[in-house]
């Protein structure tokens, strides 16, 4: 790479950007923090381009690195955009599953997970489209996605974190409290609520005619108005 493309690079950064004239050499080393920034510049444009559309320049540009830098430390695009999903996968269901195996009540479960999910979402609105499109056009990340949000394989899963909310579901059908449900139409019911109108967001807001703000009111709003709309559709 001659001192003119180096130029050039420093121009488009917003960031000071970090080389790789050292790899020659053989003593850069790396390290967590521009490991860090590809990530995060990595998971902005894959956010925004999907996997497909990404280009590896854009990338290094976004990270504030050259491409040198950026193959060193991920050798191709796969291998960033596995990196990347991961990392992206463990922000999805923020503490969702410990709640599911928790001890609480169901009616405690649901107000939980809501505010968690919604909350999330309000600050990584763009995560759930990238999420559903990643696994879409790559069908083998779902397992990826389960162990990312997990730490269980598919296999375990069922066992390990519905069996509690089996019990309490069960409990409460034979006390005459709820009607039968699987467990797993309890969990994909209530997250369905709440990822939908952030993956659906632009045709929400074109559909509805909502700005950015309203759009905000309206999820304020589910905070307090799903926890009652979905116990009561499990009441017989």
């Amino acid at each position: 790479m001659t001192q003119g493309h180096h130029n050039d690079d420093r121009r488009r950064a917003k960031r000071p950007r970090l080389t790789g004239q050292r790899l020659k050499t053989g003593k850069t080393k790396k390290d967590g923090d521009t490991e860090r920034r590809i990530l995060d510049g990595a998971h902005a444009v894959f956010v925004r381009r999907g996997t497909a559309g990404a280009r590896m320049q854009e990338i290094a540009t976004e990270a504030g690195v050259n491409q040198a830098l950026l193959h060193y430390y991920f050798r191709n695009k796969e291998q960033l955009a596995q990196a990347a999903f991961e990392r992206a996968a463990k922000g999805f269901m923020p503490a969702v599953v410990q709640v599911i195996a928790s001890a609480g009540t169901l009616e405690d479960k649901v107000r939980r997970i809501i505010d968690l999910e919604l909350d999330h979402l309000t600050r990584a609105p763009y995560l759930p489209g990238y999420i559903i499109g990643e696994v879409t056009h790559h069908p083998e990340r779902a397992a990826q996605l389960v162990a990312a949000v997990t730490g269980l394989g598919p296999r375990e899963l069922g066992p390990r974190v519905l069996g509690r909310l089996r019990r309490q579901i069960e409990a409460g059908v034979k006390a005459g409290a709820m009607r039968p449900m699987a467990p797993e139409s309890f969990v994909i019911n209530l997250l369905s609520l709440c990822i939908f109108p952030f993956a659906a967001r632009p045709m929400i807001q074109a559909v509805l005619s909502m700005d950015d703000r309203r759009f905000g009111q309206f999820i304020t709003r589910r905070h307090q108005d799903l926890p009652a709309f979905f116990m009561g559709a499990l009441r017989p």
